[in-house]
Parts: C-alpha cells; sequence; structure tokens
C-alpha cells in the first residue's frame, strides 16, 4: 500500500481523491494547500490529514508517493522537490509551458532517479488503448492517417483561457501526445492554423477557439487534429485510424447506448456525455493503476517525463505555425 501526498485542492483534487480511495494500492495520507482553509475542505470530503507546508509533507515517512494537481506555473518546482526528497511522483500535464523549465525538471529527475509518471490519462482510455492495440498488431495493415476530433462543449473561464499557455499547450496536447503514442513515431512537419468564432474574450487574449493541426510523420502517415472549444451536441472525442487494409474508429459515449427507431428519428441516442471529466473518467483511475504497478514494480511508466517534453515541443511548433502562418 502506498500512502500518497495530493497536491492540490481544485478541480483535478476532486477528480484523484476519489479514484485513490477507490484504488486498493493506494492511501490517501495528505491533502496539500498552502491555504488551510482548502486543505481542510478537501480533507474533509476525501480523509487523509490536512497539511500547508510541502516540507513537512515531503518529510513525513507516512507519505511514500505524491500526485501533483496544482497549476502548471507550480508543476516544475513540486517535481523538483519531490525528487530531492526521493518520492515517485505522478504529475498532472503539462510539465510547464517553457522547454527550458522542462530541461531543468528532466535534469533533476535524472539527478534524483525517482519514479515519475506524466498524467496523459487519454492514453489509458479503455477505447484509445484498445485502438492503438490493434493498431500495433496489424489489423489494418499499414498506417497511412490518424484523425482525432476533439471538441468541447464550451468555452472555459476567461481567465483559464488567460493562464492557460493557448490551446495547442492546453489542449490540443493530449491530442499531439494521443497521436504521436498510438503512431509510435513524432512528427517532422507541422502545420497548424485557428480562429476565433465562438467566444470574442478569446480572440481578446490572442488565442484560438477553433483550431486544426496537421503533423507529417517520418513514415509518411499525416495526423489531422482538430478541435473546438464549443459542440453544441456534447463533448465529441473520436479517432478514427486509416490504413492499407482497413478503418479503425471509436465512438463518442453516451449514458447508454441503445439506438431507436421511429416516426421522428431514426438511430436516435441519448446525448453525448457533457463534459471531459465525464467521458474519460475511469481513465483518471487507469492513470493511478499504472502508476501504482510502475512504483511497485520498479519499472519505467507509459507515460515519461520525455513524452511530456515531446508533446510540448510539437504543441509550441503548432502555436509558432499558426502565429506565422507556414510550416515548422
Amino acid at each position: 500500500m502506498l500512502g500518497v501526498a495530493l497536491l492540490g485542492t481544485s478541480r483535478m483534487a476532486h477528480v484523484y481523491g476519489p479514484k485513490i480511495n477507490a484504488h486498493n494500492g493506494l492511501r490517501l495520507e495528505v491533502m496539500f494547500n498552502p491555504r488551510e482553509s482548502s486543505s481542510n475542505a478537501v480533507a474533509d470530503q476525501y480523509g487523509g490529514r490536512a497539511m500547508t507546508v510541502l516540507d513537512d509533507v515531503l518529510g513525513d515517512p507516512a507519505v511514500d508517493a505524491v500526485i501533483i494537481a496544482t497549476p502548471t506555473n507550480t508543476h516544475v518546482d513540486y517535481i523538483v522537490r519531490a525528487a530531492q526528497a526521493g518520492k515517485p511522483i505522478y504529475c498532472e500535464k503539462p510539465l510547464d509551458q517553457s522547454l527550458v523549465r522542462v530541461d531543468e525538471c528532466l535534469e533533476t529527475l535524472k539527478e534524483h532517479r525517482v519514479p515519475f509518471m506524466l498524467g496523459f490519462n487519454r492514453r489509458f482510455d479503455s477505447d484509445n488503448a484498445a485502438l492503438a492495440a490493434a493498431v500495433r498488431n496489424g489489423e489494418i495493415g499499414r498506417l497511412t492517417m490518424l484523425v482525432s476530433t476533439s471538441r468541447e462543449p464550451a468555452p472555459p473561464p476567461i481567465e483559464y483561457v488567460r493562464n492557460s499557455g493557448g490551446y495547442f499547450v492546453d489542449a490540443t496536447i493530449h491530442d499531439i501526445d494521443l497521436m504521436c503514442w498510438i503512431a509510435g513515431e513524432s512528427p517532422v512537419q507541422v502545420i497548424a492554423t485557428g480562429s476565433c468564432v465562438h467566444d470574442p474574450r478569446i480572440c481578446a487574449e490572442g488565442d484560438y477557439d477553433l483550431p486544426m493541426t496537421t503533423l507529417k510523420m517520418p513514415s509518411g502517415l499525416l495526423v489531422h487534429i482538430n478541435n473546438s472549444r464549443s459542440c453544441a451536441y456534447g463533448i465529441d472525442q473520436r479517432i478514427e485510424a486509416f490504413g492499407d487494409d482497413g478503418l479503425l474508429q471509436t465512438v463518442n459515449h453516451c449514458d447508454e447506448n441503445v439506438l431507436r427507431w421511429g416516426a421522428t428519428a431514426t438511430e436516435a441516442k441519448q446525448p453525448l456525455k457533457h463534459f471531459f471529466l465525464e467521458r474519460y473518467d475511469m481513465s483518471f483511475y487507469n492513470a493511478l493503476g499504472e502508476f501504482y504497478s510502475s512504483v511497485t514494480e520498479d519499472r519505467t511508466p507509459s507515460a515519461t517525463a520525455l513524452d511530456g517534453r515531446a508533446a510540448l515541443q510539437v504543441a509550441l511548433a503548432c502555436q509558432n505555425s499558426a502565429i506565422n502562418g507556414r510550416a515548422i
């Protein structure tokens, strides 16, 4: 049983708190936030001791590992301090918005050799994992095209957009990681563009709410990623893998998958899941399971800090391409 300190008490703490409690190999020991009222509130909800001083958390002998679910601008500092304390680390993506900061973090992880896993949770969604396995098993022969559709039901608060690092770094990075993971290769060329058609406040922040991206891989494989900050029918999350011998697709999730025929509609379904936390709920649990297994089995997890750096590098190239209107 690993005693876990959960760093952070905002939205993602409410994702990970229940998942830690549901896992029979993890025990929630500490809820950390520098603000006592925040740490107390979440500890009252999910258990564990509320703590406000990070050095005390990292020095606690009951804490075997840390899960970092704090704002992005704190990730590197917390990773470095946890690594120096010798604690295994699970961290929400991205590592940081700066490659320089990420490289500093990688040096610390290399020096202290602590287990580290990055929370690219979509790899651990059962549909995505099954599609990736089918590609690797050669079910559609040579893979020639990947298409990722990732549309959100509504824009986030403008304060979130302002501090997000931009859509490519904040959101498209998930698609980038997933596509590179499925393909087993990284792009040699990036072409990206974007519009702002849903929320003028996002445009005022210099960001996009309708980006599109094309990645060209060394093998010749082409990847298309289309994103939107607005989607009237729910959270639209689909992947299409096209190969010489066939096609693989993942489908959207509803509360139930019964099809209905009637006088006014055919093949009607219930509405789609509305938010990414609903659509990918189990993927967070599965990701924590991978973290637990990698620590207890002393092996490299399937989503590493180097994966995080690679995805950030591509996301920043997408940003550059969209701003400058050219291939990178």
